[in-house]
């Protein structure tokens, strides 16, 4: 009796001993589950980041390519210093003025991330690393506009307020709780916050600069624009397939994760959408091009596939892949005429940044009240989905908005810099080049490439 008892006191402790093993076991097994989507997430936000910071060497290519020779070194030390001060500056006080606690208008806390706010589900530095190459994409885009002819330090002055209050401020507004993120704004990677932002700021810089000397020629009372090729198309194709490499870090990425319910699936129809709007661009660009000129000409083509991807930057996740080519295709038409326009009322860009970032960044912004879908995580349907105008209405409002705010803010920056140090270098220094003016160097030593433009 008594050996029986032990033998069944026995086998009930080892049932207690399995059970507890099982329950100690299913909980390490959700604790790691967690731990490892934490992990993907954290690498996918990462590589994400590695990506959009790769971005800048195509569009250092882009510029370089479109303009002349001679200011090779000046174009390219621009690029480098945007990624370099606005790493700097959205450390120190910008990603407290974009995710920081605040109001509507501005966040207030968290400068130089001591008790930063996170609002990503990622390691705080991996969600700063991310959202600071976004900051410096916005400040690059200026630099092609303004090309061959703006004093370099003018240059890094603008830099240092785009990257650490106009660009965070917008930022806010959209992504960090501000104003706009309430009234249900979609702006899903910064068709509104990024391009349009340095778009703007593209334009009021280059009519304060004036445009290069020989670009407009006058016959009385008639001006007509002249073309001033850039030295390498070489160069810009490469810095364009950068480019849209670099995209499926900017789209897709920003999920901020693929582990989640349904990050994965949104993830994959960004990176589709993005591809095809890319595409889309580049085709009806080309055929725009075309039927004007009668060439398929090859800048104007590159330049439709990144006018593609600026217009689908803002509705790249509340969108059908079908929505992604006719928003591409009309990128592509846009950027055409857009540098037409430009020509006919005297601005000078060199390298299309105003037809490209800002007129693309509001056609891509307005589309998302056209055909986002409330079922893919928009506040409300878009018009051609059945939901009135009222998304539309939102849209349009945040675009303005940001559009008024960077143009006021940088063109009083603008200003102040010619009032004091200048903004344009001089005439002699213009046709030498500014790589020598301004660097003491050329970017092809033993060539000859002095023109009298």
């Amino acid at each position: 009796m008594r050996i029986r008892l032990l033998h069944r006191g026995a086998v009930l402790f080892s049932v207690a001993i399995a059970l507890g093993g099982s329950a100690a076991g299913a909980a390490g097994s959700e604790a790691s589950a967690e731990t490892n989507a934490a992990a993907i997430d954290t690498v996918w936000v990462l590589l994400a980041a590695f990506l959009v910071f790769f971005m800048q060497a195509g569009f250092g290519m882009v510029e370089a390519g479109f303009i002349r020779a001679k200011n090779t070194c000046n174009i390219l030390m621009k690029n480098w210093l945007d990624y370099c001060v606005a790493s700097i500056m959205f450390f120190l006080v910008g990603y407290a003025f974009m995710f920081g606690r605040g109001n509507g208008f501005i966040g207030l806390s968290g400068f130089g991330l001591s008790e930063a706010e996170n609002p990503s589900g990622v390691p705080i530095w991996a969600f700063w690393l991310f959202q600071a190459a976004f900051c410096g994409a916005a400040a690059t885009i200026v630099a092609g506009g303004m090309a061959e002819r703006m004093k370099f330090p003018a240059y890094l002055m603008y830099t240092v307020v785009v990257s650490a209050v106009v660009y965070p401020i917008i930022g806010h507004w959209a992504w960090g709780g501000g104003w706009l993120a309430g009234l249900g704004f979609g702006d899903f990677a910064g068709s509104t916050v990024v391009h349009t932002t340095g778009g703007c700021i593209a334009l009021v810089g280059t009519v304060l600069l004036g445009p290069r000397i020989g670009k407009f020629l006058t016959n009385g009372k008639k001006r007509r624009a002249r073309a001033i090729p850039g030295h390498s198309i070489a160069l810009a194709a490469l810095g364009v397939f950068l480019l849209w490499f670099g995209w499926f870090g900017f789209n897709p990425g920003s999920t901020l994760g693929v582990s989640g319910p349904g990050q994965a699936e949104s993830a994959a129809l960004v990176a589709m959408n993005t591809n095809l709007a890319a595409a889309a661009g580049a085709i009806l660009a080309m055929v725009t091009a075309w039927i004007l000129y009668g060439k398929p000409d090859t800048s104007m083509t590159m330049n439709g596939a990144l006018a593609g991807l600026v217009a689908i930057t803002a509705p790249c996740a509340f969108i059908s892949p079908v929505a992604s080519i006719a928003i591409g295709a009309i990128g592509g038409i846009v950027v055409v005429f857009g540098v037409v326009f430009l020509d006919k009322i005297g601005v000078d860009d060199p390298v299309g940044a105003v037809p490209v970032h800002m007129m693309n960044g509001i056609w891509g912004t307005l589309a998302v009240g056209l055909w986002g879908q409330e079922a893919l995580g928009l506040a409300r349907d878009g018009l051609f989905i059945g939901g009135g105008a009222e998304q539309l209405g939102v849209q349009a409002l945040g675009v303005t908005a940001v559009a008024l705010f960077a143009m006021a803010t940088m063109g009083i920056v603008f200003f102040l810099i010619k009032a004091t140090v200048g903004l344009r270098v001089s005439k002699a220094e213009e046709l030498r080049g500014l790589d020598i003016g301004e660097h003491g160097m050329e970017a092809y030593a033993g060539f000859q490439i002095f023109t009298t433009t």
